[in-house]
């Protein structure tokens, strides 16, 4: 792995708790949720790894399940003046700098990240700091005020473009806080990255050695992994890639396994685009071993439909960012946004002509 920076920080991991509701209670929720919204005008946005109800909720009534980013441009792009987001508090965050004006409420607004727990701002400050020689870049899984302090933000999507566009500028990285998208990007551009020792807890607990046993059995079976997970399941992998490129792999693939190393709540995407693919959970070690998450992000869990009703029927509390960071933030988002609009208009040409 590359040169880290820091010594890791110790996040305190919440247990996995999805609400159990009954067939009917739940039936009641969903149409009370779908009137709320209706009635208030307003759009819900869900990540991929959130609950399978809320995801159809969501796409039941206009929004969207997405990646993060794409998750505030769809709320950019939409009249409604609500955005209700189904995810972790980064992503609230980010939707309210690119959508200033609306309102941004979480079904539950203490759902957090350990990428971004585990970056402080002001530990994050001193590191950039020491080194002001270098290019900040930060991924989007960090708090509005990490991403205020940068030059750039990325998504695990668009992290090898902007970082091998940076190298062949000269550029040096400080990078955070992810290290092993860290490490894949470095390894891929061959960039000079100094990277905080940062991780999901998610990705981590993907174990190579377990993996090489389960491809043994299912020789036939395709892997596919997020950039977030350690280098030795990565380098098993037939494919890495963000959240919607995997997906995309599914769809395409003409292997009828695919074992994959990401949240276990993408699994529904992915069974509904692999027309009848069997969609299998790459080893985590297990519940009874050392795994904290086993492919379930524990803060992504705590969205439920009791939390969307509430907000709904609250309208509290809001995501609020001040204007002063708001504006900071804005200038490594736009960079990203501004980048990958060129890049689409170099591949596919200028369609405003």
């Amino acid at each position: 792995m590359g040169q880290t920076a820091n010594q890791s920080l110790d996040i305190s991991v919440p247990k996995v708790r999805r609400e159990k509701i009954p067939e009917a209670e739940a039936s009641d929720l969903k149409a009370e949720i779908k009137e709320l919204l209706r009635r208030r005008k307003a759009l819900l946005v869900a990540h991929y790894y959130t609950d399978e109800e809320i995801q159809i909720l969501a796409e039941d009534t206009g929004g969207v399940v997405s990646d993060s980013l794409e998750m505030a441009r769809f709320g950019h792009r939409s009249e409604a003046k609500i955005l209700v987001v189904a995810g972790v508090r980064f992503m609230g965050e980010t939707a309210k700098i690119l959508n200033p004006e609306k309102t941004v409420l979480m079904p539950e607004i203490e759902a957090n990240c350990s990428l971004d727990l585990g970056c402080p701002p002001d530990k994050f400050q001193a590191l950039c700091n020491e080194h002001s020689d270098r290019t900040v870049v930060v991924y989007a899984n960090t708090s509005v005020a990490v991403k205020a302090k940068a030059d750039w933000m990325v998504t695990s999507g668009s992290a090898v473009d902007v970082i091998s566009y940076l190298r062949d500028k000269g550029e040096k990285i400080l990078w955070a806080p992810d290290k092993y998208l860290g490490d894949y990007v470095q390894k891929k551009t061959g960039a000079d990255m100094l990277m905080w020792n940062g991780s999901c807890v998610v990705h981590e607990e993907f174990k190579a050695r377990e993996l090489q046993n389960m491809r043994r059995l299912k020789p036939h079976a395709a892997v596919i992994a997020h950039p977030e997970s350690p280098a030795g399941v990565l380098c098993q992998a037939d494919y890495v890639g963000s959240t919607t490129g995997l997906i995309d792999f599914v769809k395409r693939t003409e292997a009828e396994e695919i074992i994959v190393a990401t949240d276990k709540g993408i699994f529904r995407k992915m069974e509904l685009v692999g027309a009848g693919k069997k969609i299998i959970a790459a080893p985590t070690a297990g519940k009874s071993a050392t795994c904290r998450s086993c492919a379930e992000c524990p803060w992504m869990a705590m969205n439920s439909l009791i939390g969307l009703r509430n907000i709904l029927r609250n309208l509290e509390p809001q995501i609020t960012v001040s204007k002063d960071l708001a504006e900071s933030a804005l200038l490594p988002i736009s960079r990203l946004l501004d980048f990958a609009e060129s890049r689409r208009q170099v591949v596919f040409g200028n369609n405003d002509a």
